[in-house]
C-alpha cells in the first residue's frame, strides 16, 4: 500500500438511479406495440412522475444516471446532434447527473456499451465511483433489466403491455412511473450500505 493511500483513503462509493430514456423519462410514441422514441425534443413530453423521483433520489444522496440505447443515430436515421439536444434539455430539467448512451444500430457484433450488455453502467460506474450492487436500474424493456442484472444491480421493470418478452426476471414490477416512485421512495431512503442488498 503506497503512502498516499494510507493519508488519503478511497472515496466512499456512491448509490446510483440508473434509467432507461424512452418510457421511463419520456413517453416513448408506440407503433404496432412496440415503443419509438421522439423524433426531436419537440415530440419529448416528460412523464408524471419523473421530475419527483429524480428529486426524491438526489435529496436521498443517491445519483441519477440515463443509461439509453439511440440506434437510430447509428442508423443514419436520427441526427446525433437531436438527440443531445434532447439530453441537454433532460440534464437541465431533471438535474441528471450524467447520460450514457450508446449509438449501436445493433448489426453485426454488438457494442459492448448496448443494452442487455452492461457496459454503460459499468462505464458510469468506474466513472463516478458507484456501487453497482446497492444501486437500482430502472426500465420499461427486456434489455433494461438485462443489462441491470448483469451489472449487478437491482431492478425495476414497468410493464407497459409491449409485444416482447423479458429475458430475465426483474426483481420489481410495477405498471407505470408513478407507481415505482412509490415503490422506491422507501428504498431510496435506506441506510448505507443497504442491509437488504444481496
Amino acid at each position: 500500500m503506497g503512502i498516499l493511500e494510507v493519508i488519503m483513503p478511497a472515496a466512499a462509493q456512491r448509490r446510483c438511479l440508473f434509467l432507461d430514456r424512452d418510457g421511463v423519462i419520456n413517453k416513448s410514441l408506440v407503433r404496432g406495440g412496440k415503443p419509438f422514441p421522439p423524433s426531436d425534443w419537440s415530440e419529448t413530453e416528460y412523464i408524471p412522475g419523473i421530475h419527483e423521483l429524480c428529486r426524491l433520489a438526489h435529496e436521498a444522496g443517491w445519483l441519477v444516471i440515463v443509461a439509453t440505447n439511440q440506434p437510430d443515430v447509428g442508423r443514419g436515421t436520427t441526427p446525433q446532434a437531436v438527440v443531445e439536444e434532447i439530453h441537454r434539455h433532460m440534464v437541465e430539467d431533471l438535474g441528471l447527473d450524467d447520460v450514457e448512451v450508446c449509438y449501436d444500430p445493433g448489426l453485426g457484433v454488438p457494442s459492448a456499451f448496448r443494452k442487455p450488455a452492461p457496459g454503460m453502467l459499468l462505464r458510469a460506474a468506474a466513472k463516478h465511483n458507484i456501487d453497482l450492487g446497492d444501486s437500482i436500474m430502472v426500465g420499461d424493456r427486456w434489455r433494461d433489466v438485462s443489462c441491470g442484472r448483469a451489472a449487478g444491480c437491482r431492478t425495476i421493470f414497468i410493464n407497459y403491455g409491449y409485444t416482447e418478452s423479458l429475458r430475465d426476471a426483474p426483481d420489481y414490477t410495477v405498471s407505470s412511473v408513478a407507481a415505482a416512485l412509490a415503490l422506491l421512495t422507501p428504498l431510496l431512503a435506506l441506510p448505507y450500505p443497504n442491509p437488504c442488498s444481496p
